[in-house]
């Protein structure tokens, strides 16, 4: 039996494994070729153990890292323990087999020490096509077989040689092949590199040790989340929303309903009452996406890095604590063969009613309404060399407002993590051409003490006649303001035709648009909502809300009882102390 590793010895070994998760995403983004990895980071790498726990992760997207255990017990199911060999490769991206859905291709590595298979190198990266139904996205499909190639635990290597038959596979089933074997070859690499690490680190410190220190680091923070759960009172906590509709049957809302069980130190999140899985791919797969999205609500809220003193190891330990329940046949666990590759707005939302149930026990930690969505647009065309191009691009949206500071502004929050594509790129590469970037202006965000963030809006026109989908929600569900503040707004899309000027509103979601020549998209982001009284909110930001646009007068005297004056002074209005307090007692007593 190995004793107990000393704290100096499990901090070392603890800052190896996160040096490495980190030098394999970067690896992998840098090696890329198509601009949701390479540009946007739509990325995740680490090592797993053999019972398949997450021993580190890279700085990148949640989403990526919190569901490759559910990818390797989802290959274990192809390729057992017993059959891996020493340079072997296997692919995988199944959304019933752990994925957390198809488009997320994960490339997973053996680690063999003196023999011995002692864990996994792996990583997934989000792929620009994988030969679906429509370019780039899918929404409006009847099953998972239109969502495209479908990889379910296959050796793309095997003892070190490559199977060229898959290989080839992959590449005549994609409509940008260049982009997407570059990218695979990028995360081979990257999880080449995780084997060779791991096995130095074992080559140094000694096998038994190294498996020593990773069980204390995860005994470790599993005891830190649980012992921020065990703060929380006892008792069922219960949040409610909807999403717009399926993507195809408008007009009907589906429900979501999050009830948060507290019990002790752990923690149940179980969504029944939320919608029957629907007819299209606004589904979640369970094992890869549902999960994973109550795992980092937990740790988001309760071990933040930057509000806690103490190390906090990123691994298996932060997801033991959580229980996660979701009914079969609902839009959270899905039976196969529904498709389940339009899922991340619906986890977004999941994750702002976890915070919304738990508010009024942990107001020092939750936010407003968040904008709590996914803008991921598909733009894509045919060159006339016959070659497709296709763009994937995520759009930021907005926070609501804070315990201590206002929402964060045009962020990509909560749980996405991907950076924005830079305008240069586009232009260098696609014919696309932004003709609006910048904070949104038509509404305000959700006023209170601390006001929600402000939403992004985004203008692309087409330089030539192509398709576009795009996936998002919100535009009929307000995010909420808390504790006396304000409700932000819900999102919108606009379609303008050049040719004639007409301005069409889109759906949040739609599939296969097809668009001519100076058309122009433009998205709205939803703006988050506000925390606390208005009234209380220190008048001199509320004018320099009013200087910097995100608010108009009006709105500074209506929604926050701040009077202002115009003055020559080069910036056009200022305080007028004493009608505030006037009119802010006014408005108190009424």
């Amino acid at each position: 039996m190995v004793k107990p590793i000393d704290p100096i010895s499990l901090q070392v070994i603890g800052g190896a494994l996160h040096s490495i998760a980190e030098q394999m995403g970067n690896v992998l983004y840098r090696m890329s070729y198509s601009s949701i990895i390479r540009e946007s980071q739509d990325l995740g790498a680490g090592l797993f153990d053999r019972d398949y726990n997450t021993l580190c992760e890279s700085d990148s997207t949640p989403m990526h890292i919190g569901s490759l255990p559910g990818y390797l017990r989802g290959i274990e199911k192809s390729v057992p323990l017993d059959a891996w060999k020493p340079g072997d490769c296997v692919i995988h991206n199944h959304p019933y087999f752990g994925a957390s859905h198809s488009p997320d291709i994960a490339i997973v590595m053996p680690v063999f020490f003196e023999g011995d298979l002692v864990g996994f190198s792996a990583n997934t990266a989000h792929h620009v096509d994988i030969g679906a139904a429509t370019p780039g996205l899918v929404i409006d499909i009847p099953d998972m077989y239109a969502e495209g190639m479908l990889l379910n635990g296959l050796k793309l290597y095997e003892a070190g040689v490559r199977n060229e038959s898959l290989w080839k596979f992959i590449r005549d089933n994609t409509r940008v092949p260049g982009l997407v074997m570059g990218d695979l070859e990028a995360q081979i690499a990257s999880a080449e590199l995780g084997v060779q690490r791991f096995e130095q680190l074992m080559a140094t410190y000694g096998k038994e040790t190294v498996l020593q220190a990773t069980k204390q680091l995860m005994d470790y923070t599993e005891g830190m989340l649980r012992r921020e759960i065990a703060k929380i009172p006892d008792g069922d906590y219960v949040a409610e929303g909807f999403l717009d509709d399926d993507g195809r049957t408008r007009g009907v809302h589906l429900p979501i309903k999050v009830t948060v069980r507290v019990r002790g130190d752990g923690v149940e999140v179980d969504l029944t009452g939320s919608s029957p899985q629907v007819p299209t791919a606004f589904n979640v797969p369970f094992e890869g996406s549902t999960k994973v999205a109550c795992f980092f609500a937990f740790r988001a809220l309760l071990l933040d890095t930057y509000t806690h003193a103490e190390y906090i190891p990123q691994n298996e330990g932060s997801f033991r604590p959580v229980k996660v329940t979701a009914p079969l046949g609902c839009i959270f666990n899905p039976i196969a063969p529904a498709a389940a590759e339009a899922r991340f707005s619906q986890i977004q939302r999941v994750v702002d009613l976890i915070i919304k149930a738990l508010a009024p026990v942990l107001p020092d930690k939750c936010t407003a309404g968040n904008a709590a969505v996914l803008s991921f647009a598909a733009y894509s065309g045919v060159r006339p060399s016959g070659d497709y191009w296709v763009f994937l691009e995520v759009n930021e949206a907005a926070m609501g407002g804070r315990p201590l500071s206002d929402g964060p502004d045009t962020i990509e929050e909560l749980m996405r993590n991907t950076r924005n594509n830079p305008l240069e790129d586009l232009g260098m590469h696609l014919p696309l051409i932004c003709d609006r970037y910048e904070v949104r202006d038509d509404v305000p965000p959700g006023a209170g003490k601390f006001r929600g963030g402000a939403g992004v809006v985004k203008s692309q026109r087409y330089l030539s006649p192509g398709f576009m989908t795009h996936e998002a929600d919100r535009n009929e569900d307000v995010p909420w303001g808390i504790f006396g503040g304000h409700p932000g707004h819900t999102g919108k899309v606009e379609l303008k035709k050049t040719s004639t000027g007409e301005v069409f509103y889109q759906p949040a979601k739609f599939s296969g648009l097809r668009t001519e020549v100076g058309d122009v998209i433009t998205y709205y982001s939803p703006a988050g909502g506000g925390y606390g009284n208005p009234l209380e909110r220190d008048p001199a930001k509320v004018l320099d809300d009013v200087l910097d646009g995100f608010i108009d007068v009006m709105h500074a005297r209506s929604a926050y009882g701040v009077v202002l004056c115009e003055v020559d002074d080069g910036y056009g209005w200022a305080l007028d102390s004493d009608a505030t307090s006037a009119l802010r007692a006014t408005m108190m007593a009424a």
